[in-house]
């Protein structure tokens, strides 16, 4: 395990943070589950672990996404780090998707706070959300229990899932990449662009790499081991290697992107098989954003 190093997080922030949420409540959810039945029952014996993901500290946690303290400790935490609002930027992704999707796959999906999203967006759509933690999932499932959706949460790694080539119409990745080593998330695209149907498409919602790139603080505000190399790189260029076309970034509020591609259609399949509809890209203004719940499923 690596030597850790103070972050702008945990001599700042973190106390800011613990102001704000009830961390008896958090108490009382961890000890009402037995994670290791749980996380048992929900972990395959074949997904084998990456060191990448393995052997580094994520947000300041001990080992990690594999333990249950990360899993209960996401969803408070992240509402306050994805300025100006959880939801609304999640709603960024959900309303870049141009496709009418059958199946969606959502990859490195955590505790599932995306994956809801889209369902409630496509109740007729078959959904998956994909975790290499299985404690992230187990508390993902609660979620979806609660707001009674029906979504298939596996444990598995995004890049090499398993699932059949052409599997899904919509492939999504939330705040997945500045967790991975680039040559990780190329490896994520290719495994994106064999799962899609032609006319598919991809989307990834992830921090400004151009903000990064320029604002170097922004880089140690968190205990994130790839975050530089995540910056310094392109998922434009990494999606064009991976086959996408159409491919386009959109930023939004200055510290997010969301980045959409789609898999090309083939001479084969022919036009008759295209799943899109109408698209415009959607700006938000400070106008625009009374009303909308925050943080994403924060009662669940």
């Amino acid at each position: 395990m690596p030597i850790r190093q103070d972050t702008i997080w945990e001599h700042f922030l973190s106390p800011l943070v613990r102001l704000l949420i009830d961390e008896k409540a958090l108490g009382e959810y961890a000890k009402s589950i037995d994670w290791d039945r749980e996380s048992d029952r929900i972990r395959r014996a074949d997904v084998e672990i990456p060191s990448y993901y393995s052997s580094q500290n994520f947000h300041g946690i001990e080992g990690g996404y594999l333990t249950s303290n990360a899993a209960v400790s996401y969803d408070p935490i992240t509402q306050y780090v994805l300025p100006p609002n959880e939801t609304w930027i999640r709603q960024g992704l959900i309303d870049a998707v141009k496709v009418e999707p059958r199946r969606i796959l959502d990859l490195g999906c955590g505790t599932g706070s995306t994956t809801l999203m889209l369902k409630q967006k496509f109740p007729e759509a078959e959904i998956i959300g994909l975790d290499l933690s299985p404690y992230m999932l187990v508390r993902a499932e609660h979620k979806a229990e609660a707001a009674a959706l029906d979504i298939h949460f596996r444990h598995g790694n995004a890049e090499k899932t398993g699932y059949p080539d052409a599997s899904f119409d919509l492939v999504t990745a939330s705040l997945l990449f500045h967790e991975t080593p680039p040559a990780i998330s190329l490896k994520i695209l290719q495994e994106s662009f064999r799962l899609l149907t032609s006319g598919g498409q991809i989307l990834i919602l992830d921090g400004s790499q151009r903000t990064l790139r320029q604002t170097e603080w922004l880089n140690d505000v968190f205990e994130e081991p790839y975050i530089r190399d995540y910056g310094m790189g392109s998922v434009d260029a990494w999606m064009g290697t991976a086959g996408f076309e159409a491919v386009q970034t959109q930023d939004m509020w200055w510290i997010h992107q969301i980045t959409s591609g789609v898999k090309p259609i083939s001479a084969e399949a022919g036009l008759s098989q295209m799943n899109v509809r109408s698209y415009s890209p959607k700006s938000f203004a400070e106008g625009d954003l009374q009303g909308f719940p925050s943080p994403a499923f924060e009662n669940q």
